[in-house]
């Protein structure tokens, strides 16, 4: 078989093969300019304590201290406040303020309780043997958090943002990344959907972190269990916005955080999720507007907020492996650098020790200077974080 290329090149003519010629002398002339070095990951802005210090601080505390924690809430904050609609903005700063597991109003005790788990039970959304804190987590009051939002992790202890301060920094960057699909939407094809939609979706999609992944005396969080195939913190939210009888539109887009509804198995899962959420929140789901007549699919057509809120949820494709080799990298910093011992590595004191530098610096910085520069400079990085 002939070559293709083979008749271009026959074809091409003088004129173009100067042209071609004076493009590859340019790109050549290019190459062997002085070129810039690599970017460097910004200057770290955190706070040095002493080991000692850093061991005895509560998760809180260390939210509290930190400059990244405190800029990703600001912004939180300023955002839910340019919401146009008056309930939405409210309760989205309210919750921001006090993420209250309201939805336990619902439950004073166990006979509820166990009415919620039988009905999960039934339906194929709660193991058998559930005991009632793997679906409605502890906690004194309905009416204060746990801990405060900004304060509280981003995911599982050895998932991504798995640090005080985490839930603010994983909320700051997905409402930027939904508030960029939805100005790419409304530029490039004219869509006018709701704002106000897409940033309470995203700012409120993992509202319930601080009740799912309390902190530990031990320093680390608690272990989620699942309802209906996902993380108990995304059912759970989705209740507690169905509680709190927020617009169905809202809810759904929330809903859609893990899943889309693209394909018939996709949106099975958020369908799923809102039906386990009703079942919580004792509520019909379809009189409410969160599903289609029928039960079986969402609302139709299908809102492009639910979308957008969806693909404003990946920072986790980079930030879920990029923890678990930072985490490990910095266990092996802690042994190398503070005399840390294996056994160490499973404590309270390298779970301060780790809570601590990753609150001040964030893990997710710490992986860019590991990336951008190298072991030494991540070495050097941490301790300026402990002495």
């Amino acid at each position: 078989m002939s070559n293709p290329f083979d008749k271009m090149n026959l074809d091409c003519n003088r004129r173009d093969f100067i042209r071609m010629s004076a493009g590859a002398a340019a790109a050549l002339a290019f190459a062997s300019l002085p070129q810039p070095a690599a970017a460097k990951a910004p200057a770290l802005k955190a706070k040095k304590l002493p080991l000692p210090e850093c061991l005895a601080m509560k998760p809180v505390a260390m939210a509290e201290r930190s400059s990244h924690v405190k800029a990703a809430y600001d912004f939180l904050v300023t955002t839910a406040r340019e919401i146009q609609d008056e309930t939405i903005r409210r309760t989205t700063l309210e919750i921001l303020k006090n993420p209250a597991p309201r939805l336990m109003e619902l439950y004073p005790g166990d006979a509820e309780k166990d009415n919620a788990k039988r009905r999960l039970v039934a339906a194929g959304y709660l193991k058998d043997g559930a005991a009632y804190d793997e679906f409605l987590p502890p906690c004194k009051s309905p009416n204060q958090a746990v801990i405060p939002f900004y304060a509280a992790p981003g995911s599982g202890y050895a998932s991504h943002h798995s640090y005080p301060g985490g839930l603010a920094t994983h909320v700051a960057v997905n409402v930027k990344a939904a508030l960029g699909f939805y100005n790419a939407y409304k530029d490039v094809y004219g869509y006018q959907v709701s704002r106000d939609i897409v940033v309470a979706a995203q700012t409120l999609h993992d509202l319930h972190k601080p009740w799912v992944f309390q902190w530990q005396e031990s320093g680390a969080s608690r272990t989620e269990y699942p309802i209906a195939g996902t993380g108990a913190h995304h059912v759970l939210t989705i209740a507690e916005l169905i509680h709190r009888e927020m617009p169905a539109e809202l809810v759904v887009a929330m809903a859609c955080a893990h899943n889309h509804p693209g394909s018939a198995n996709d949106e099975r899962d958020v369908v799923n999720w809102l039906s386990a959420a009703a079942i919580l929140a004792d509520k019909d789901p379809v009189a409410l507007g969160l599903l289609a007549a029928d039960g079986k699919t969402l609302p139709l057509p299908r809102r492009v907020e639910g979308f957008i809120t969806h693909l404003g949820d990946h920072d986790w494709v980079l930030s879920v492996p990029s923890a678990k080799w930072t985490i490990a990298k910095v266990g092996e910093i802690a042994k190398r650098e503070y005399g840390m011992t294996d056994a160490d590595l499973q404590t309270a004191k390298f779970f301060a020790f780790r809570n601590y530098v990753f609150s001040q610096a964030t893990l997710e910085q710490l992986y860019l200077i590991w990336t951008t520069e190298d072991e030494g400079a991540l070495v050097e990085a941490v301790k300026s974080v402990v002495a």
